[in-house]
């Protein structure tokens, strides 16, 4: 029941004779919570006058009138507003009065990406003199000087389930992509030239989602999920080594990009700056740790642009990597950008340089499956003076052969699947 004006008086004058809540409620004959209550509302309509004023309230106005001066009390104001740590602003809504004048306003925010991203490298950063490092290795007898092979791989996606029998796709899963990518990579450095210079272009979702929750980190879409993530973790960095190594063997100079991505962009800052720590021993290997979303590499008159292509895709991505590199851009005669993000292949050839898209090695997942694509991934090799000088494409069906890799869900006899 609403207290009526005159018993919320009688309250708020017996809380000023006796000065305190239990004193004054005794004499009222009321709980001391009831009193809280009518006195916090006294307070706010200015019954208390400026003696005593409510723990938590303040003098909000006094107006002078011929009866005597009338005291209004509102709630104390809190702490001024600081966005919490990891977190930015991402709107504010308003309570507005019928003339737009602002009465309340409510900051709201989200948690930043980048942050939780920065965190961990630093992290990572902290750990490095506890990394073992990778000794050097021996190089290869016979290069050929002029020529840089790269081997692009893109939208991998360790760690999703494709069901071939729901895509009509092939299966896929976590050991399988391990496996496949392992495969190409053994096929792909056979079939190319000796190039003095190798660069592992991977432009970016190479894990399938990038926390304990299988979604996506901006949207928090819903993924075909196989594996746990450390369980990814693991595939990846033995993916890397042994990658790493192969090429190694090959070619006496490596170049390793990890293009930040819309699916795991913390997992490519930890990929990179793990890689960067395992190989500072091994002067052979140069580890692209460039934070940003964009990278290049030189290569006499070539310049290499790489971009994962979920912030530009292939119709406007060159002109933010000539105004990203421009000394670069300038000094070389040859550009070339490559990405990836839509699974798919396009060539297209504008005013600044020539733009690619590729596809993946990777089975679709069920969303995936909606859109056709083929499956590969190519060796470019590209001459310092002359640029593009040839190229080998090899598709996932050609490195898997005749066995049929089936993923972990299928119930199937163990000997009908392909052993890794």
């Amino acid at each position: 029941m609403k207290t009526s004006p005159e018993e919320l008086q009688r309250r708020a004058d017996a809380y000023r004779e006796h000065g305190t809540l239990v004193k004054a409620a005794a004499a009222l004959g009321i709980k001391k919570s009831a009193l809280h209550d009518s006195i916090k509302r006294a307070a706010e309509v200015g019954m208390l006058g400026t003696k005593p004023v409510l723990p938590g309230f303040r003098i909000s106005q006094i107006t002078n009138t011929p009866n005597g001066d009338f005291i209004q009390q509102k709630p104390e104001k809190g702490e001024e507003f600081e966005v919490p740590a990891g977190h930015t602003v991402k709107g504010v809504s308003a309570l507005v009065d019928a003339e737009g004048r602002t009465i309340q306003q409510w900051v709201k925010t989200r948690n930043d990406g980048q942050d939780q991203a920065s965190a961990l490298a630093a992290a990572v950063e902290a750990f490095k003199d506890e990394i073992p490092r990778a000794a050097p290795t021996a190089v290869p007898e016979h290069t050929i000087a002029d020529l840089l092979n790269q081997y692009t791989i893109t939208d991998h996606h360790l760690g999703a389930l494709a069901w071939n029998e729901e895509t009509g796709a092939g299966d896929y899963d976590l050991r399988i992509g391990e496996q496949l990518v392992i495969d190409w990579f053994a096929a792909a450095i056979a079939q190319s030239p000796p190039a003095e210079r190798a660069v592992f272009a991977q432009l970016g979702d190479f894990l399938h989602y990038d926390s304990f929750k299988s979604v996506t980190p901006e949207h928090q879409h819903q993924l075909d999920s196989d594996s746990r993530y450390p369980k990814m973790v693991r595939a990846a960095i033995r993916i890397v080594r042994a990658v790493i190594a192969m090429l190694l063997r090959k070619h006496k100079y490596l170049d390793v990009v990890m293009c930040d991505a819309n699916h795991d962009p913390a997992g490519e800052v930890w990929l990179r700056e793990m890689l960067a720590a395992f190989y500072d021993q091994e002067p052979r290997v140069k580890v692209d740790t460039n934070p940003g979303t964009y990278s290049v590499i030189e290569h006499g008159d070539v310049s290499l642009f790489y971009h994962h292509g979920h912030r530009r895709g292939t119709k406007n991505v060159d002109s933010i990597l000539v105004g990203k590199f421009r000394k670069i851009y300038g000094r070389t005669q040859f550009s070339y950008a490559h990405t990836g993000h839509k699974h798919s292949d396009e060539l297209r050839t504008t005013d600044l340089m020539k733009v690619e898209q590729h596809e993946t090695l990777a089975a679709p997942d069920a969303y995936g499956s909606n859109w056709l694509s083929g499956r590969s991934a190519k060796v470019i090799t590209y001459h310092k003076d002359f640029g593009e000088d040839g190229r080998v494409t090899l598709s996932a069906a050609r490195v898997m052969g005749a066995a049929k890799m089936t993923a972990a869900n299928d119930n199937v006899p163990a000997e009908q699947k392909r052993v890794a």
